[in-house]
């Protein structure tokens, strides 16, 4: 795991109920779960403070960190498509948003292409992104954010003269390779989620296996988010494989969050001018349904 990627999946998965403010030896003990040794942690929170996507408070000796506004945009939004199925139906409106930028911006560039990508658009040209989702608002924020509206347009249409909805689709995403993606995950989670069953029945489970179990498999399901666009249902094929992969990431995720929970209190530290319930953690449900 990439530290920076892992600090978004515990922040949008725990801190953030949190207070969203964590002591950095907490941080710390937590990724060194996963493999990701202090130097490695501190170097991505510096790293991160830089882009604006961290920020720091000092009390006494200690050190707490939160997510900025845009980093908890980034936040909230990979939260709200992780646990939210796509089940809307289409307006039939298609979000075209294009820049063109200078060479010595080169750099904005690729980060407005990483940010289009986590969002959903897909690309049909150099300069030239499409969604039929309809994400107007957190496109102007990004706009807004990076300071690029003399750089950028952005408008919707219903009209599209050159390509069918079909054509426009396989111009800008590959839903086959998607598709296998998640074909993959499957093969890969199924069998884990029949074992894991297996030992909740019998109370063999560990709380700190658990907060792995669920870190990780947040983690890997995130990795969709630049992957698949998150059609409206009618866009579609009636045996979308990617419903199939959810119902098993949901799953999984119910069948080990509450000991993933206990492990992750037992390791927390916020900051000690803020009260947090003692339950509110455990109080979380981002599902309205439970599949197990």
């Amino acid at each position: 795991m990439k530290p920076r990627s892992l600090m978004f999946t515990l922040y949008g998965e725990y801190i953030q109920h949190y207070g969203g403010e964590i002591w950095v030896g907490s941080l710390i003990q937590l990724m060194n779960r996963f493999g990701i040794s202090e130097s490695s942690v501190r170097g991505a929170i510096l790293r991160m403070v830089q882009k604006n996507l961290l920020e720091v408070r000092k009390l006494g000796n200690k050190s707490y960190y939160s997510v900025t506004a845009q980093g908890k945009r980034r936040v909230d939004d990979g939260v709200k498509r992780v646990f939210s199925a796509s089940n809307t139906s289409w307006d039939g409106k298609w979000r075209v948003f294009s820049y063109s930028f200078p060479e010595e911006k080169r750099e904005l560039r690729n980060e407005i292409r990483k940010e289009l990508t986590w969002t959903g658009f897909g690309m049909i040209s150099n300069s030239i992104w499409i969604s039929p989702n309809p994400l107007e608002d957190q496109v102007m924020a990004m706009i807004h954010n990076y300071q690029i509206e003399e750089n950028t347009v952005l408008f919707n249409t219903s009209d599209v003269l050159s390509h069918t909805s079909e054509g426009i689709i396989e111009k800008a995403w590959d839903l086959d390779q998607v598709a296998e993606n998640y074909h993959r995950f499957i093969e890969e989670f199924s069998p884990r989620f029949e074992e894991l069953r297996e030992r909740a029945l019998n109370n063999t489970l560990q709380d700190e296996e658990c907060f792995i179990e669920r870190t990780n498999i947040v983690h890997e399901y995130r990795k969709f988010l630049f992957q698949d666009p998150g059609f409206p249902r009618d866009l579609l094929p009636d045996d979308w494989i990617g419903a199939k992969a959810r119902e098993l990431f949901w799953n999984i995720h119910q069948l080990i969050s509450i000991p993933s929970i206990r492990f992750f209190e037992s390791i927390f530290e916020g900051a000690p001018d803020k009260e947090i319930s003692p339950n509110r953690g455990r109080a979380i449900n981002p599902f309205k349904e439970i599949y197990i």
